[in-house]
Parts: C-alpha cells; sequence; structure tokens
C-alpha cells in the first residue's frame, strides 16, 4: 500500500529518512566541517560537483543528504520534499515562506546584499530626488521593498548572473546583488553605494516536519547548535 505514496509523503508520515538540503558550490565546501561536527558522513559523492547523483545517503540510516542551488534549498525545505536545509539568510529574505523555521545562525557564507553602480555615477545626484528607477537583480522582491521604503518605484530587470555587466551596457543604472569581497565589482567598474543587509546561512526546518516528527528534527537542532561551539 505505501507504494502508491511519493517519497515525501512517506518522509512525512515518518516512513523514511529525514532529507537535508545542502547548497551547491561555496557554501558546500563551508558546510565540510559544520557536517563533521554534528556526525555527518554523507557518500563520498556529495562533495565532487562534477557528480550526476543529487541524493545520497549518509552514516546514519535515518538522514539523506541532497546537493541543490543554493536557491532552491527554502523552495524543497518550505513544500516538504526536504525536512531541513542549509540555506542563505538572503535567499530566505527574498521567498519570506511561512512554512520554514530558522532556529540557528550557522555563521558561515558571510556575505552582503548590496547597491552597486558605476564609479564614474555614483554619488553625481541625489537618490532622495528619484521616483523611480530601472535595476538589475536576481532578488526583485528584496530590491523592490528596499527601493519602495524610499519612496521609489524599481523597474526590475531579473538576471540570474552576470548582474556586472548591466550597467555598462545601458541595462540598467543601478544592481542588487550578492557582494563577498567586492572584487567582481571593481573589475567591471562598479562601486558599492549601500548595503541592503548582511548575510549569513541558516540551519532551518520545515514547520510541518517539525511538528509530526519533533524529536527527531529536534535531536538534529541540537546537534548543530553543539556542532557550532566546536567549529
Amino acid at each position: 500500500m505505501t507504494a502508491m505514496f511519493t517519497a515525501a509523503q512517506l518522509e512525512a508520515e515518518g516512513l523514511g529518512p529525514l532529507v537535508l538540503a545542502l547548497p551547491k558550490g561555496r557554501i558546500l565546501d563551508e558546510c565540510h566541517p559544520l557536517l563533521e561536527a554534528t556526525g555527518i558522513k554523507p557518500d563520498p559523492d556529495y562533495a565532487n560537483e562534477d557528480s550526476r547523483k543529487l541524493r545520497f545517503t549518509t552514516n546514519d540510516p535515518e538522514l539523506d543528504v541532497v546537493r541543490v542551488r543554493s536557491f532552491d534549498v527554502a523552495t524543497f525545505v518550505a513544500f516538504g520534499g526536504a525536512q531541513i536545509g542549509i540555506c542563505g539568510s538572503d535567499v530566505l529574505m527574498e521567498f519570506d515562506y511561512p512554512e520554514i523555521y530558522a532556529p540557528l545562525d550557522l555563521g558561515i557564507g558571510a556575505c552582503r546584499i548590496s547597491v552597486a553602480e558605476p564609479a564614474v555615477t555614483a554619488g553625481k545626484d541625489d537618490p532622495s530626488t528619484w521616483s523611480r528607477i530601472r535595476v538589475a537583480t536576481k532578488y526583485p522582491n528584496i530590491a523592490r521593498r528596499h527601493y519602495a521604503a524610499r519612496g521609489i518605484h524599481a523597474d526590475v530587470v531579473h538576471l540570474n548572473g552576470a548582474m556586472e555587466l548591466a550597467p555598462g551596457l545601458g541595462l540598467t543604472r543601478q544592481i542588487v546583488d550578492l557582494v563577498a569581497t567586492g572584487s567582481t565589482l571593481r573589475a567591471n567598474g562598479l562601486v558599492e553605494t549601500e548595503v541592503i543587509t548582511q548575510v549569513t546561512s541558516r540551519l532551518i526546518v520545515n514547520r510541518t516536519a517539525l511538528k509530526t516528527r519533533p524529536e527527531a528534527i529536534g535531536a538534529w537542532i541540537a546537534r548543530f547548535r553543539s556542532a557550532l561551539a566546536q567549529v
């Protein structure tokens, strides 16, 4: 009879392992010491970015790991595909899923969301006089809220990468993007004009799963909290 249910439904009913969603890329590397401190040892392939496999067992039969795009971690957890995840606070701000609870700031993946524009135009006029601006970003909701709070209507050009090209090609005046060192901005003639928010990665859980499997998920929250003291 259980064959009629999806894996997500089985896991929601407590009939399968919990799933931990991890982001690909730079944050995955920063997760390694934290996972080791919690005692999680995924299959070796999980750290191989060239592997086409996306779901991995671990040394704990009650926990699997999935490796997804950083922007998708929150979606997997919000909709129950994964019960736990590690996700940047930028993604949480952008999507603002009510289904997600973020009990721990893991202190990894530190960066910031900033406004940037060409150095040659920065500071040349007063933004308080603007009523409208065109901006390139992969954070349309964050950008619109930021400008709206200043009484400016933002016409958002939604890009998923190469944001730094937009002002130089006349696509937009400013960009709103994730900044770590600022080297990519400088290489493309841009400067930060405002920091919208600081960003770190958070441990997130699905609220429904926390209610239906409180002991299992609560134990993992406790293990991550303990691990933070070790790394």
